[in-house]
């Protein structure tokens, strides 16, 4: 079991590392080279091929049909709408701003599992949890629009809700993980968000200039790398963590996220530095941090693994 939970960890960290770049690789795409609509489409149908490849050399595993259908629709509403609403967020606020409403989900996982799964409230969770919104509060009401961030409020706003979307899918993932596969999931999940990606493509319309002929390689590249790294390896390597880590510990990595955005964004120009972001990241991390202290002192075992 040791040997899992090294494999799991370092699952989790190379995932978010991946995620880190994928901040900076979908900012430089949107809107200009993919509509956030269509990109959320692109990403979906590709993994969704790509699992299903990787599953046929794969040993088979077992699911019942109530099972599929709960993934399928796990992925149509949770996956889609998470990439949904992440994508038109980031396309309107910068890369660190975005990164830091991903460090929320440990708060929203534990949220979600106070009201629905009765895990212990406790005085330092609820402390933890206040000054992570309040850091989040500051990032939305403090970001101004400019060259970087066609329009702060709304984007930062749409970025706050797919980390929820997100913590969901967490949560409900781990919970499905405990009676079927993890390639199983992934297929599934993948492939009921890439029907909504594609149903709501088809009503909006296809937007890829990246895509267009003759090839403009920077762009495709980067496109490549997204699809490739962020989207089939990264969420490949999510379900070991799932499988052997607590939810709360496998939403933490999203720090890894918000460190790679950060140091990438202010290196490349993506964004400049500010002391309000500054504020806001260490209110997150610090609430974050006494959340996690205190699920660690709680020698309760993990509701989702019942």
């Amino acid at each position: 079991m040791r040997n899992k939970k090294l494999e799991a960890n370092v699952s989790m960290a190379v995932s978010k590392i991946f995620g880190g770049f994928n901040m900076n690789a979908l900012k430089f795409l949107l809107p200009l080279w993919m509509s956030p609509l269509t990109g959320a489409a692109i990403r979906c149908t590709f993994a969704a091929v790509a699992f299903w490849i990787i599953g046929w050399f794969m040993p088979k595993e077992q699911s019942t049909p109530k099972e599929k259908i709960l993934l399928l629709l796990l992925g149509a509403l949770g996956l889609y709408g998470f990439m949904f609403l992440y994508l038109i967020g980031l396309s309107k606020t910068t890369p660190v701003s975005s990164s830091i409403f991903t460090s929320l989900e440990p708060i929203w996982v534990f949220v979600i599992m106070i009201v629905f799964y009765k895990e212990k409230v406790s005085v330092k969770k609820i402390v933890g949890m206040a000054i992570g919104l309040v850091g989040a509060l500051v990032c939305i009401l403090t970001q101004k629009s400019d060259d970087l961030a066609s329009d702060a409020f709304t984007g930062n706003m749409l970025c706050l809700l797919s980390s929820v979307a997100y913590a969901i899918y967490l949560v409900m993932s781990q919970r499905i993980l405990a009676n079927v596969g993890a390639m199983t999931m992934l297929r599934y999940t993948f492939t009921g968000a890439a029907i909504t990606g594609l149903i709501v493509t088809a009503i909006t319309g296809f937007d890829a200039p990246v895509l267009t002929i003759p090839i403009h390689w920077q762009p495709f590249l980067i496109l490549m790398f997204v699809l490739i790294f962020p989207t089939t390896v990264s969420y490949l390597l999510i379900p070991i963590g799932l499988k052997y880590l607590k939810t709360t510990v496998v939403a933490i990595y999203g720090y890894l996220i918000l460190i790679v955005a950060t140091i990438t964004s202010l290196a490349i120009g993506q964004d400049r530095f500010s002391w309000t972001q500054t504020f806001a990241i260490v209110f997150i991390c610090a609430g974050v941090y006494l959340v996690e202290v205190a699920e660690s002192r709680d020698k309760s075992p993990d509701p989702l693994k019942k």
